[in-house]
């Protein structure tokens, strides 16, 4: 018997990052889905994705834009943003946003982050 796993979109620009979120994601039992670029997501779309995780500091479509927009097409879907700038997590548009880590971020915080926003996710919420 399968169990369907919920399905985590990664975007960043930094390939060793995307492949150190797809090796901790997968190792929690998550499925992932790796992009570049804010534009290879959107292109590619979001709608069978359970969450984003996408760093802020991107060129042409950068993190705060992505989630802008990836919450116009679905409100619903729980974003995280992350950064290895830290005064980028200290400007306006980061403030009242929940879901931001700085990098280097500590691994198992951002795995409690995604379960508990996937599961209420899942409560309606």
């Amino acid at each position: 018997m399968s169990q369907v796993k919920r399905i985590v979109a990664v975007v960043d620009d930094d390939p060793r990052v995307l492949e150190s979120l797809e090796e901790l994601l997968e190792s929690a039992g998550y499925a992932t889905r790796s992009f570049g670029s804010a534009g290879a997501l959107l292109n590619g779309g979001i709608s069978n994705i359970d969450l984003l995780i996408t760093d802020i500091g991107m060129p042409t479509i950068d993190g705060f834009e992505l989630r802008d927009r990836v919450k116009r097409e679905r409100p619903d879907l729980p974003v995280f943003l992350i950064t290895g700038r830290h005064e980028i997590a200290d400007q306006g548009r980061a403030q009242g946003v929940g879901g931001i880590f700085q990098k280097p971020f500590d691994g198992q915080a951002l795995l409690a982050a995604v379960g508990d926003a996937l599961q209420h996710k899942g409560k309606g919420g």
